[in-house]
């Protein structure tokens, strides 16, 4: 039987699964309900704002990608790759949250799915020779932490944004619901 860690695409959250099938799989529907809340809208919507705050969908899905690449790319002994290898995010610690203005809708929903696609890669290649208690290459903590706390930290990230997303897109065009977009949850 295949498990979801040998499989480098999208991964179902089980019903009653194992461990890691569970966390691969609840990360998976966190990033599929990020992407309907962010995606599907012209650049000029995607650069809104709601109230007071500066957050904008196009800056979370510039800030997510960064996350996905920090996390799986770098946390897992890969090197970080365009377009965040030259950034001095020590000079300008905001720099995807303020520069994602002058992408585009497109350019940016590929960017994601990219840093995705590269996460679920090298995630995949991290447990063909280990398991979710090995520990990963970062040596930025005391400690080096575990696969399974990426993945608990991914959702955690999904989730906080996820919210933010919801409220903004919300304002824009009234999108709101949970989970599976409407077009998934029939099939």
């Amino acid at each position: 039987m295949t498990s979801a860690a040998d499989v480098p695409g999208p991964v179902e959250l089980p019903t009653a699964g194992p461990e890691l099938d569970t966390l691969l799989g609840a990360l998976d529907r966190n990033r599929r309900t990020f992407a309907w809340k962010v995606f599907g809208l012209p650049t000029e919507e995607m650069r809104r704002t709601l109230g007071p705050s500066t957050v904008t969908l196009a800056g979370l899905a510039k800030h997510v990608a960064l996350i996905e690449d920090y996390y799986f790319s770098l946390g897992l002994g890969e090197v970080m790759p365009q377009p965040w290898r030259d950034v001095d995010f020590d000079a300008d610690p905001d720099w995807e949250w303020h520069t994602a203005a002058g992408d585009s809708a497109e350019e940016l929903q590929e960017l994601w799915e990219a840093a995705v696609s590269r996460s679920r890669a090298a995630a995949s290649a991290f447990l063909v020779g280990g398991s979710a208690d090995a520990p990963v290459s970062w040596t930025q903590w005391d400690e080096p932490p575990n696969l399974r706390r990426m993945l608990v930290d991914m959702v955690e990230e999904y989730a906080r944004h996820t919210g933010h997303a919801d409220l903004i897109r919300e304002s824009i065009d009234g999108l709101v619901g949970e989970g599976l977009p409407p077009e998934e949850q029939a099939s």
